[in-house]
């Protein structure tokens, strides 16, 4: 604990968004998410200072741009990435026991915050300073350090920006960025006009289906739409999903149910192995030319990058050159059964963190039942009976949930091409169906005082 005592000075002077002290109405928090979300999309629109434009060599992170709601060349050239890194890094140090924080208490998940805002602010200046040092980004003569500290400057803002909308929004800033870019992003890929893109003359997906009807209809322009459509139905039928636990409340017995989602690690797994294999590319860049790391590096890149709209391309390869397109694709194909495997596991562990961190164990849990005066009927009322009988559910279904979202998301990637990305509709999803609970718990604990410190 000897890290944490030093540190300790600079967490009590580390400026934080104050908590509500009062209860936020549904209204205010619409407005502060819209805020935020319109002040994301101004960051985006500015260019970064001092950088020669048309000289951005990102390569493969530009289509992770949505992933870690960033645009390269702007303030948020960086993202969200420092800060999901931080909260990998720090999952990791707890896991290990290097840092034995007890996220079980207000003070433990009070340190915990803390130590990821630091974290986050010195990785931001790490990470804003790879992309001209890298050469992602080019720099006019003089001003490197110029577009490092903005490009810094740009994630601390959505670091903070993130704050307000958990204690004062709906959600998360971080899901409320993403979603707001793949909306975008889908929306201009499948609707932009013609002439408005030198990539596309002839406009979005609508438009160049229109244009085939002249020569005859080409069909499968339309499928990464259909897609679209069938993983949205999809997640939102997932989301739905869930085991009911019975309880009860009270001395008189009110019965109740304790639900248990498919869907019960949320999208923060993905979101977490998308980001950590973002930050791969970053750190192979920088270790360009050095021998053996740079090798080391490359490999990890290589094996953790998905082959976008690799379905698409199959289907019109075997359309025009028969199942032999099969063996001219196999090293795409191995390389995304290699990905998918790596994002699976990865998901999967990150998962398991993620729900310890979160509070949502069956320890946890159990706690919470029990200091709200709730017990499972035909159960002794002791936390110890509530926990192992938690213990049936809660860890089969993060592992079942961490896996089935990494599929939607991997597969996704593949099928949808550049209109969107797996992970992104997950999260578009999820935050409009959590915008929805949200609203039907207000309205439950309303209709039940009862149950308002449990849901505190």
């Amino acid at each position: 604990m000897a890290l944490l005592d030093i540190l300790n000075p600079i967490m009590r002077i580390i400026p934080e968004v104050a908590p509500p002290q009062r209860v936020i109405s549904l209204k205010e928090k619409l407005m502060w998410s819209l805020f935020a979300l319109a002040l994301f999309f101004i960051l985006g629109k500015i260019t970064v200072l001092g950088i020669i434009p048309g000289e951005s060599a990102a390569g493969n992170l530009e289509n992770l741009q949505v992933i870690l709601a960033s645009s390269i060349g702007s303030l948020i050239t960086a993202g969200i990435g420092p800060i999901v890194l931080s909260s990998i890094i720090l999952q990791l140090l707890i896991g290990g026991k290097i840092f034995p924080l007890d996220l079980g208490t207000q003070e433990g998940k009070a340190t915990f915050q803390s130590l990821q805002k630091i974290l986050a602010i010195v990785l931001s200046f790490f990470e804003g300073f790879i992309y001209p040092v890298s050469g992602m980004l080019v720099p006019q003569e003089g001003m490197l350090i110029f577009v490092g500290v903005q490009i810094a400057i740009g994630s601390i803002i959505l670091l903070y920006l993130d704050e307000v909308v958990s204690k004062y929004g709906l959600g998360s800033g971080i899901g409320l960025f993403i979603a707001g870019g793949v909306a975008g992003q889908f929306f201009w890929a499948v609707f932009m006009p013609p002439g408005v893109s030198s990539s596309a003359p002839v406009g979005g997906i609508i438009f160049q289906f229109i244009s085939s009807l002249s020569s005859g209809a080409n069909f499968l322009l339309l499928f990464p739409i259909v897609m679209f459509i069938l993983i949205f139905l999809v997640i939102v039928y997932a989301e739905g999903m869930h085991i009911n636990i019975p309880i009860t409340m009270g001395a008189k017995g009110f019965g109740g149910r304790y639900p248990v989602k498919l869907m019960y690690v949320s999208n923060m797994p993905v979101i977490l192995a998308a980001a950590l294999f973002a930050n791969l590319q970053l750190w192979a860049a920088v270790a360009k030319g050095v021998p053996y790391l740079n090798s080391f590096l490359n490999a990890l890149v290589w094996a953790t990058s998905s082959q976008y709209n690799l379905i698409s391309t199959l289907i019109l390869q075997i359309y025009f050159e028969g199942f032999n397109a099969l063996i001219t694709l196999q090293g795409v194909i191995l390389q995304e059964i290699v990905y998918l495997i790596i994002f699976i596991s990865a998901c999967v562990i990150f998962g398991v963190f993620w729900v310890e961190l979160g509070g949502q164990g069956s320890a946890n849990i159990a706690r919470q039942l029990q200091s709200s005066g709730m017990f499972i009927p035909g159960f002794r009322r002791d936390e110890r009976i509530l926990k192992q009988i938690l213990d049936r559910y809660i860890p089969t279904i993060t592992i079942l949930g961490s896996i089935f979202v990494a599929l939607l998301a991997g597969v996704g990637d593949m099928v949808l091409g550049n209109i969107a990305s797996g992970t992104g509709i997950l999260l578009t999803v999820g935050i409009v169906y959590r915008m929805y609970e949200e609203l039907a718990k207000d309205e439950f604990v309303k209709a039940n005082p009862m149950l308002a410190k449990f849901f505190r």
